[in-house]
C-alpha cells in the first residue's frame, strides 16, 4: 500500500493515480499516524510539507521515532522550494516540485520502492 498526505484533494488524487498502484489518500499527518498506528505499514509514502495542523516535517519526525516506520521510503511533493536538501535522515529518497513534476516520475518511485 501508498500512502498520499496532502491536503490539496485533486493534487493527492493525482498522485494516487498516477501510483497505478493501490494508494490511500490522507488529507493530514493525524489521519495518516492513526493509520500506522492501527497496523497499516505503507511500503512508500507521498507527502507535502505544507498540511493544515502538524506539517510535513512533523510527520517526519514522528516517523523517524520508530524502528519499523523510520525504514519506510518518502518522496516529497511540495510546492517549496527544497531542491538540493539533504533530507535523508526522515527517510526522503526524493524531491518532487509540484509545479514541474510529471506523473512518470511518480511512477518511477513506485516502481522502485514497491513490489
Amino acid at each position: 500500500m501508498i500512502f498520499v498526505i496532502d491536503d490539496d484533494k485533486i493534487m493527492a488524487e493525482c498522485i494516487a493515480r498516477a501510483c497505478k498502484k493501490p494508494a490511500k489518500i490522507f488529507s493530514n499527518a493525524i489521519e495518516a499516524m492513526d493509520a500506522i498506528s492501527d497496523g497499516e505499514l505503507p511500503e512508500l509514502i507521498f507527502l507535502d510539507i505544507l498540511l493544515d495542523g502538524p506539517d510535513g516535517f512533523t510527520f517526519l519526525n514522528e516517523l523517524i521515532s520508530y524502528d519499523d516506520t523510520a525504514k519506510i521510503p518518502i518522496i516529497i511533493v511540495s510546492s517549496l522550494d527544497l531542491e538540493g536538501r539533504d533530507l535523508s535522515i526522515y527517510g526522503v529518497i526524493g524531491i518532487l516540485n509540484k509545479e514541474k513534476m510529471l506523473p512518470g516520475e511518480i511512477k518511477d518511485y513506485v516502481d522502485k520502492y514497491t513490489k
